[in-house]
């Protein structure tokens, strides 16, 4: 594989230098030595990158991300953890889209006032009593545990 310079990962990758010296330090990524002052790299530091910025833009730590690369920055995947995450994303995907959808009837609601509108009242008290309502709970007029909610 071709050797890359910092100055070209930085510019293929978008990944600030100092970034890339952080996660040197973290064990993330591995230089291939110098030339002159500056950092040498491995093409294949591109696709680290990229699992990288993949696996915090899901929400996994540095932590997390550091135990997928084995000590010569092989893959090595916990199929645990990432049906674990996936689990997780399900869930926020599945609050996000019920709050969402909760704003959007509440801007085309016919009520006079929000404080009017049943199923905007249904989304505040969901979330004053600490849960957050699910699409189905939302929809129903039920809160997320199954019980009707006075309004």
């Amino acid at each position: 594989m071709r050797s890359l310079d910092i100055a070209e990962v930085v510019r293929r990758s978008g990944v600030p230098a100092s970034t890339l010296r952080y996660y040197e330090e973290r064990g993330l990524i591995m230089p291939t030595g110098r030339r002159g002052l500056r950092r040498q790299y491995d093409e294949s530091v591109l696709a680290h990158l990229a699992l990288i910025s993949i696996g915090r833009t899901a929400g996994f730590s540095l932590d997390d991300i550091v135990q997928v690369f084995g000590p010569q920055g092989e893959l090595r995947v916990d199929r645990a953890l990432l049906l674990g995450k996936a689990a997780e994303l399900d869930r926020t995907i599945t609050q996000l889209t019920a709050v969402r959808d909760g704003l959007r009837h509440a801007a085309a609601c016919p009520a006079p006032s929000h404080g009017q509108c049943p199923t905007f009242r249904h989304l505040l008290a969901e979330v004053m009593a600490g849960r957050m309502p699910s699409e189905d709970a939302l929809a129903a007029g039920a809160s997320s545990d199954g019980s009707q909610t006075a309004l």
